[in-house]
């Protein structure tokens, strides 16, 4: 009998920790960003947040190739090609 209540508070705790597990794994999953599916075409005049850092994203469908730009409102999928996108990656090479 007192075998019975062990094992019982024992899956119900492991029960329990699958849960809230399943819970926080799928809120981690929803707040990452993901990749970028389109690029914008922004003019640099355009662009005036501050660059902290870039990653370059290849093609992989359903995400196309892009410079990321990470900024303090967010990450912005940017086309490769830009002239200034390219003198901004160079620039952060450089450093």
């Amino acid at each position: 009998m007192e075998t019975q209540k062990i094992l019982m508070r024992s899956l119900a705790v492991v029960v329990f920790a699958s849960v809230i597990w399943t819970i926080t794994v799928s809120a981690d999953n929803d707040q990452k960003p993901l990749c970028c599916t389109a690029v914008s075409r922004l003019t640099r005049a355009q662009f005036t947040d501050p660059i902290i850092s870039f990653r370059l994203q290849k093609q992989s469908l359903p995400c196309v190739k892009a410079v990321v730009f990470e900024t303090e409102r967010g990450d912005f999928c940017l086309h490769p090609r830009l002239t200034w996108v390219k003198e901004e990656v160079k620039q952060f090479l450089r450093a």
